[in-house]
């Protein structure tokens, strides 16, 4: 992985070739104690999400993909890919990353000030 950083607040890890992310299917992130859920969508958007279901820590890069939405595999609870939040009736919510794609290649931001001293 590489590490970029962008105006000191985010730090920009290197996750994947944006061609070879298969639609609608997960891919865990590692990066320090983070583990990050990476989904290219069938709209051609990338989202990331904290990879684990506040529910039960089902792991999300398992789980079935439809539109924006993420179904734990554990105990199908529906996620909002954008904002994190666990659709109703069902509460909760997790941590979203943001993605940007450059010269085809994925990044996740991080927050800066999880970045450690090396």
């Amino acid at each position: 992985m590489s590490v970029t950083q962008e105006r000191e607040s985010i730090v920009w890890i290197w996750a994947a070739l944006y061609e070879e992310l298969p639609v609608n299917t997960g891919k865990t992130v590692r990066y320090q104690e983070d583990e990050v859920a990476l989904f290219r969508l069938g709209s051609g958007s990338v989202k990331a999400i904290r990879n684990r279901c506040p529910h039960k820590d089902g792991v999300l890069a398992e789980g079935i993909v439809c539109g924006e939405h993420v179904f734990c595999p554990m105990h199908d609870r529906r996620i909002d890919l954008s904002s994190g939040l666990v659709q109703t009736p069902d509460t909760g919510c997790v941590r979203t990353y943001a993605t940007k794609i450059q010269d085809g290649a994925v990044y996740i931001g991080f927050p800066a000030s999880m970045e450690k001293a090396g």
